[in-house]
């Protein structure tokens, strides 16, 4: 199927539905799950938005005035990750823990508004990475529309673009959580320094950041194009008296650059 296959598959699914809670983070993907479902649905279109210290201030503040923007009724929950039985100590399957509370919470708001299906942003791409989230998914039976319409990551950058989404050339962005290794406790904490360190470097116009936590180790990921504005010594000087402030001994970068779940590449070898 060529892109505009895909989009007429995913508009007829949607329609099929009828009613469609969408958990809108306001990425990329779910941006443009939500503006399709309201295209075709109108009121019958709920996005609902989780609130916790795994998410960053920046990106609510855009899904909020992305939500008002489109006249959808926008509802805000709290799902705070760390109060999550084992969620801190940061196991392999942690991202399990997290959607299906958070999917529990999205369908109890579905279900008073009277919304009979759940669906998150997940897209093809999304099966080539390690993902224990999807249990969840499945378990509560949510649907993945992009996904069941084949669409690609790059898909919906160009149908986004096409839309004059505000997304449509945005970061990739994950959790917060996701920038420890497995097994190091995960605290408030911690969360905040990761958000402070990849805020920092994003005013300093970066475009795709990660800052990885590895104890007293900042480890530093952006796009291979970026890497090299790294090596000029003001810059470097900047980065690390910042880094040092906000709570970090080490700061280094990482050669290979940003790339989708970099946490998960021992698990993926094993």
């Amino acid at each position: 199927m060529n892109v505009y296959e895909k989009l007429n598959k995913l508009k007829e699914n949607i329609s099929n539905m009828g009613s469609l809670a969408v958990s809108f983070s306001g990425g990329v993907d779910s941006t443009f799950l939500l503006k399709v479902a309201v295209d075709i649905l109108g009121d019958k279109t709920v996005a609902i938005t989780a609130r916790s210290s795994t998410y960053p201030e920046r990106e609510y503040r855009e899904a909020e005035a992305f939500a008002k923007s489109l006249g959808v009724k926008h509802v805000v929950i709290i799902s705070e990750e760390l109060e999550i039985e084992g969620f801190s100590e940061n196991p392999v399957n942690r991202c399990y823990f997290c959607k299906h509370e958070l999917f529990e919470k999205v369908k109890e708001v579905a279900i008073q508004n009277g919304i009979r299906y759940v669906a998150d942003g997940s897209n093809l791409d999304d099966l080539g990475d390690y993902r224990p989230g999807m249990q969840a998914a499945q378990e509560l039976e949510v649907v993945s529309p992009l996904k069941a319409s084949e669409m690609t990551k790059e898909d919906i950058r160009l149908l986004s673009k096409e839309m004059n989404l505000p997304t449509w050339n945005k970061q990739a962005f994950a959790c917060l959580a996701s920038r420890f290794p497995y097994g190091h406790k995960i605290t408030k904490e911690k969360l905040a320094m990761i958000d402070k360190s990849e805020q920092f470097l994003l005013d300093l116009d970066f475009w795709q950041v990660r800052v990885r936590h590895h104890g007293d180790l900042a480890r530093i990921e952006v796009s291979a194009t970026e890497i090299g504005r790294f090596f000029h010594e003001e810059l470097m000087e900047k980065v690390y008296a910042e880094f040092k402030k906000i709570g970090f001994t080490y700061v280094s970068l990482d050669m290979k650059g940003y790339r989708t779940g970099s946490m998960n590449e021992t698990i993926l070898k094993s």
